[in-house]
């Protein structure tokens, strides 16, 4: 088959310059999943571990740097945990823990989005253009661990409501549709070798296709016997819209199951001054 195409002015492999990653996961009834799936991607199946669906909402803030500038975006992603239809013979069983650390080194089971929500036209443009995603204009307040920051391991992000202007830039509403948090401090994560990470998509003419991401260095996985209801969570602010009514529908009041994180090594550091005798 040939290669999906890459129009201009976008080239591939898209390469981050930095990425600061939340994603919290949900195991939850398959019955509602499946339905959901098939009515966004036809062609691929719920992936069950213990006979439950997994949902995965993650939040991304990264850099790009370009020939002309520099870029950064913030969005959040509302997945499904998924493979092709025609390729279940060929999956491993794996519970959720194994899942979670990499073991699926078919890459089969990966991220089927339902929603993307951005706040970057151009990765609005691309994400749709290239990889098939139902990206859709938001923005966020989001506060997270950082070196420039107070101690502490906390992750709090509100996605808002946004649409695009007729110039083409992000007009900023005032309503919220969810907040995704994780309270990690004083909590041991696992390195785990869980990429290249495979998204799915459809495109317009219903074709499915595959993208995987690399990210050069381990994730930080907190496993469940940590992630408690008081640590980590989602809650939908606005239920009446589509992804405020998906999420509800999916989550139906589950806790998390597990969290992961990475965040990109700072590369240099400006130090403090000091005076010069005179």
């Amino acid at each position: 088959m040939p290669l999906p195409p890459v129009p201009a002015p976008y080239q591939l492999p898209f390469h981050y310059g930095a990425l600061h990653n939340l994603g919290v996961d949900f195991l939850v009834d398959p019955a509602a999943t499946r339905d959901l799936l098939a009515k966004h991607h036809p062609a691929l199946s719920v992936a069950e571990f213990g006979g439950r669906a997994l949902a995965s909402v993650n939040f991304q803030l990264y850099f790009a740097q370009y020939q002309f500038g520099a870029g950064i975006t913030q969005e959040v992603e509302v997945n499904i945990v998924a493979f092709p239809a025609d390729a279940a013979d060929r999956l491993p069983d794996l519970s959720y823990e194994q899942y979670a650390q990499g073991y699926d080194q078919t890459k089969l089971l990966g991220i089927a989005r339902i929603h993307v929500l951005c706040d970057n036209p151009l990765a609005i443009d691309a994400g749709r253009t290239l990889y098939a995603e139902p990206k859709h204009p938001g923005w966020f307040e989001a506060a997270m661990p950082s070196l420039n920051g107070p101690a502490g391991n906390g992750w709090h992000v509100t996605c808002k409501a946004a649409g695009i202007t007729p110039e083409g830039a992000i007009e900023r509403h005032p309503t919220s549709l969810f907040t995704l948090t994780a309270d990690l401090t004083g909590l041991t994560g696992t390195p785990v070798n869980n990429t290249p990470i495979t998204g799915y998509g459809t495109d317009d003419a219903g074709r499915p296709l595959a993208g995987p991401m690399n990210v050069y260095q381990p994730y930080l996985w907190y496993a469940p016997a940590d992630i408690t209801a008081d640590r980590a969570g989602l809650a939908v602010l606005d239920p009446t819209t589509d992804v405020g009514r998906d999420l509800t529908l999916l989550l139906n009041g589950t806790g998390p199951t597990g969290v992961w994180t990475y965040q990109s090594p700072p590369v240099a550091a400006h130090n403090r001054p000091y005076y010069l005798r005179h």
